[in-house]
């Protein structure tokens, strides 16, 4: 995402009651950590004119992966992430990372035709997202953009959000398609997901926030320094041949003038309903809600009609910084996630708040509905960071859910827990902990939460991340489960990487 921070108005196991089932299963055990990504396929490019635009590029590094697993071939596991960050905005291009054996051994393959280095027409690519349909069609969605920085040209506004897809696991890719395409110099598309419909193989939904703002503005936002717009409604727009081709896009929540929306992500539930998660960010304080809020809205038509705004909650971040500097960390502080039980249809969001530690720190928060999205339990904090650490080594941070076949719901987070005071490094690590529901509303009491378990090997240093707007490996890292294993996988410096993607898995 060219700007993130975009338009800012813009173990231990539960208690076990006599007679109950627990709802913490025992700690779960890891599988080995594999490194997936590895040299970046783009240091021999040149067709970007690498040496004449804006910004540092860290080469070698990959970050904000995302992942999803075949549910036609549980073995077929694929992940996808930006590779070469610009400090200003975007990558060089976006690598998937396939894996044909659960995710033991993986290959690096390029997505085709969306920056230059990948053989298309655009200078960087940013916000990698995949999605497996139900009959193993594999979708992605890139964010393509060209730098801007002064003197202009005409070409410089060009954007397009570009689909395509894959029938063989990852491996090939079919020809990008143009979702929506813009040269206006006051309008963005930012922050994409697309998810593939797991009950009808001809579905498949985009959505977006899209960003307006003065013209003068417009260079800002891709240098990711933007504090002011006019809008940023969410705009939505749906595939029903399997990709092939789109339909056209249209908005679907307008939160009005200076206010927007952010990291919008669609959830389908068993009957096919579709539920959209985002950050609604107000600069008025209608209803007390003023700065970010969780929301949803939910379509029972496959994306044509949109229910109201539901509230969620306050996203109270006050943002991550190095405990030791005060130097920023760039996380997915406003970026909400949501996961479903495609069995029960139950739904459950994390996303960071410093609620629970009266404003000193950023926590884990957790939130769940079992109807649907039109009520939500009251947020509590799952991450299972020591607090007998200083209070700057408790923040956690960039959280992911995900529910397992057996109900199981998983929640991902790095903290800094393992951090000692030093001038040149920054040790952080990679979580999981868990809730297995003994009840439906078992996992909305955090005494249910636990079992934690750590998913890096070792501390990495977060200050050798590229620097974007802070420290950073992503807006968001990925969770997905094969089967009853929860399958995570994330970015962290390692050896003179910036930044690698790295898998692991946990059952």
């Amino acid at each position: 995402m060219p700007s993130r921070r975009a338009v800012t108005f813009i173990a231990g196991t539960g208690l076990i009651v006599a007679g109950a089932i627990p709802a913490i299963a025992g700690p779960l055990v890891t599988g080995p950590l594999v490194q997936v990504s590895g040299t970046s396929p783009f240091l021999g490019c040149t067709a970007d004119g690498i040496d004449e635009q804006s910004g540092t590029v860290y080469l070698n590094s990959e970050v904000e992966p995302w992942l999803d697993v075949n549910p036609a071939d549980a073995g077929n596991v694929v992940g996808i992430w930006q590779a070469d960050r610009w400090d200003n905005g975007g990558a060089r291009g976006l690598v998937a990372g396939v894996s044909q054996d659960g995710g033991g051994t993986w290959q690096q393959v390029v997505i085709p035709d969306i920056t230059l280095c990948s053989g298309g027409t655009y200078d960087r690519a940013t916000d990698p997202w995949v999605s497996f349909g139900p009959d193993g069609r594999l979708h992605q969605l890139a964010l393509s953009f060209n730098d801007v920085a002064p003197p202009f040209e005409p070409r410089d506004f060009d954007h397009a959000l570009l689909a395509s897809y894959s029938d063989d696991g990852g491996l090939t890719w079919s020809d990008p398609v143009e979702v929506i395409r813009d040269l206006d110099a006051n309008v963005f598309n930012d922050k994409q997901t697309i998810t593939a419909d797991p009950t009808d193989p001809d579905l498949v939904y985009a959505v977006w926030d899209r960003l307006v703002f003065p013209g003068s503005e417009r260079a800002s936002v891709i240098a990711g320094f933007v504090t002011q717009a006019f809008s940023g409604p969410a705009w939505f727009a749906r595939s029903t041949d399997g990709g092939v081709t789109w339909e056209a896009p249209k908005e679907i929540y307008d939160p009005g003038m200076r206010d927007q929306t952010i990291g919008n992500q669609i959830v389908v539930q068993p009957d096919g309903t579709l539920v959209n998660v985002f950050n609604e960010i107000r600069n008025d304080n209608r209803g007390g809600r003023r700065g970010n809020n969780v929301a949803v809205m939910i379509s029972e038509d496959q994306g044509v009609t949109w229910s109201e705004r539901i509230f969620i909650s306050r996203l109270g971040t006050i943002e991550i910084t190095d405990p030791d500097t005060g130097d920023p960390v760039r996380t997915g502080d406003i970026i909400p996630d949501i996961a479903v039980n495609r069995e029960t249809g139950a739904l459950y969001a994390v996303w960071q708040d410093a609620r629970f530690s009266g404003g000193q720190f950023d926590s884990i928060a957790f939130s769940q509905s079992l109807d649907g999205g039109l009520t939500w339990s009251e947020p509590i904090e799952v991450n299972a960071t020591p607090g007998t650490v200083p209070a700057g080594n408790q923040q956690a941070f960039t959280a992911s859910v995900q529910v397992a076949d057996d109900g199981t719901i998983g929640v991902t987070y790095y903290d800094f827990r393992n951090n000692t005071p030093s001038a040149t490094t920054l040790p952080t690590d990679y979580w999981l902990v868990h809730c297995h529901p003994a009840t439906p509303a078992s996992c909305a009491d955090e005494a249910n939460w636990g079992a934690e378990v750590r998913l890096t090997n070792a501390p990495f240093d977060m200050r050798l991340a590229p620097f974007a707007l802070g420290f950073f490996t992503g807006d968001y890292e990925g969770l997905s489960n094969i089967g009853t294993d929860f399958a995570a996988f994330f970015s962290q410096s390692h050896g003179t990487d910036p930044a690698s993607t790295f898998f692991r898995a946990a059952g």
